[in-house]
């Protein structure tokens, strides 16, 4: 298998220990050839070759808690080493943390690499890359992985070891005490919050913020990097992960909870109620704070967002633009509107990645919270949770998504030739319509004998799959919906529909 097959949109990702029948192919002798392509890249497309000649190319490196992470990140360095490179070692860090050495001038790195898998089982990992003007897009993956012919030099780059947490930690706190307009020193006394890092990278958020800041962390858990995950998957669009969290607010009497994925670049919440913030819930909150910013402004969202959100945003002065899924999709969709002069401070996708403006565009989880702590004074003054800031977005009674493998060899062909054939089979049929304001798969709006709600067909970014979605307002009537779907999927042979017959109870 050759490296282009380790692209992940606009990360490189891979199994990189063998598990079970599953081969590793993102070793150390891979990697080793990945960072030859991201020399070439930064010299070549990043404009960098003459700072690369001199011996001043500077790359940092952090990782997450992952196994396979000390393995792949010493590739990585006697690569860098052997082509000239110098290299600031940063160890354990975040995703958003890693972006950030290339803009503190203390660090001051042409490009920084971030080993982490997200989310996924312990035996996955990868590499996301910045440069000091953002994340790398899915064309710069596909060059990085496509030139990897070393370039000459004459020397040897040199390796040096530094800690960006502590200073990222400070930075962060700092904003949390401009955002709250005090400058008291710990303005969180008087707030149990508590964190949950799931044993991935997160678990510096309750000592370096948290504490710093006043706050009583009591309960706080699975703060300790362990790679194999023992606990829970640290995901915030986990059902099992945010069932925990809630547990241990609820537990610990808690003003707050607060989750994070494996790097950082994800979260989500819990209210002292024991309310799940995150999907729908997490973008109204976000959403009500920067409408009250900027008001009248625009967040772009992914678009498997329920329709009561854009009543929501629309509500509250705001417009909801729902694009492409992929957290750079929506990053880049932002980045394009605020270059239209179209105020947008917000984007977001519903897996938990977000984004400001204010903050270098950057997916940063633990912005995300951060913005939410500016807030928790005045709510505590107004004797008001978080729960109550969004209940006024209403929830819909029944939610469903499917996946469908797709089994023919062109599977982006045969999957949109699905979603195509749909619209004309959705326009036969009284009680469901076309949602023109849709720009990934196809969105339509049911009503009458199928209830109140909406559903979403869409290809998935990275596998093999079509993905449904359906939601009502309506108790069983999503049934219906997918009883009259049914009729439609049924003719298309080269996909498995066992999760809907399963569904069906057929």
């Amino acid at each position: 298998m050759g490296l282009k097959a380790l692209q992940n949109g606009s990360d490189i990702r891979g199994i990189a220990v063998d598990h079970e029948d599953k081969k590793a192919n993102l070793t150390p002798e891979q990697v080793g050839e990945i960072a030859v392509g991201i020399v070439r890249w930064l010299c070549e497309e990043k404009q960098l070759a003459e700072k690369h000649q001199a011996g001043d190319l500077k790359i940092g490196i952090g990782h997450d808690s992952r196994i396979s992470a000390d393995s792949l990140k010493q590739a990585l360095i006697d690569s860098f080493v052997n082509q000239q490179v110098d290299v600031l070692d940063f160890v354990l860090a975040t995703t958003p943390a890693m972006f950030m050495t290339t803009q503190f001038p203390q660090y001051d790195c042409d490009a920084s690499i971030m080993i982490t898998a997200s989310h996924l089982p312990y035996y996955f990992n990868g590499l996301k890359l910045f440069t000091k003007s953002g994340g790398a897009e899915k064309t710069d993956i596909a060059y990085i992985l496509s030139h990897t012919a070393p370039l000459e030099t004459t020397g040897k780059g040199n390796v040096m070891s530094a800690d960006i947490i502590d200073d990222y930690s400070a930075d962060l706190t700092e904003k949390i005490r401009k955002g709250m307009k005090t400058e008291a020193e710990k303005p969180l006394t008087g707030f149990r919050i508590i964190v949950d890092a799931g044993n991935g990278a997160g678990g510096f958020f309750a000592e370096k913020v948290l504490q710093v800041l006043g706050a009583d962390t009591t309960g706080s858990q699975f703060l300790e990097p362990d790679g194999m995950f023992p606990n829970h998957i640290p995901n915030p669009d986990n059902k099992e992960a945010m069932a925990s969290i809630q547990q241990a607010v609820l537990q610990n009497k808690a003003d707050l909870g607060v989750i994070f994925d494996t790097d950082v670049d994800r979260s989500a919440l819990v209210d002292a109620t024991g309310e799940v913030i995150n999907r729908n819930n997490l973008i109204a909150v976000l959403a009500t704070i920067v409408l009250d910013e900027y008001p009248g402004s625009s967040i772009v969202t992914n678009s498997p967002t329920s329709s009561h959100l854009k009543d929501f945003i629309e509500a509250k002065g705001g417009k909801q633009v729902r694009y492409i899924s992929g957290y750079r999709n929506v990053i880049n969709k932002m980045i394009e509107l605020n270059n239209k002069g179209i105020e947008t401070p917000l984007a977001i996708e519903t897996s938990g990645h977000a984004a400001f403006k204010e903050n270098y565009f950057l997916d940063d989880g633990a912005y995300v919270i951060a913005k939410i702590l500016m807030l928790l004074p005045k709510l505590k003054t107004q004797n008001e949770t978080l729960g109550e800031l969004i209940e006024s977005l209403k929830q819909p009674l029944e939610t469903q998504e499917l996946r469908f493998e797709i089994m023919a060899d062109d599977v982006k062909g045969y999957g949109n030739q699905v979603i195509q054939e749909l619209e004309s089979f959705v326009t036969s049929h009284a009680g469901m319509t076309i949602d023109p304001e849709n720009e990934e798969g196809i969105r339509v709006n049911v009503f009458d004998d199928y209830g109140s709600g909406w559903l979403l067909l869409r290809m998935s970014l990275h596998e093999p799959l079509l993905v449904l979605q359906v939601e009502n307002d309506e108790k069983d009537k999503n049934q219906k919906v997918l009883e009259t779907l049914n009729e439609f999927f049924g003719k298309y042979t080269e996909l498995d529909l066992t999760k809907l017959t399963q569904f069906l109870g057929e």
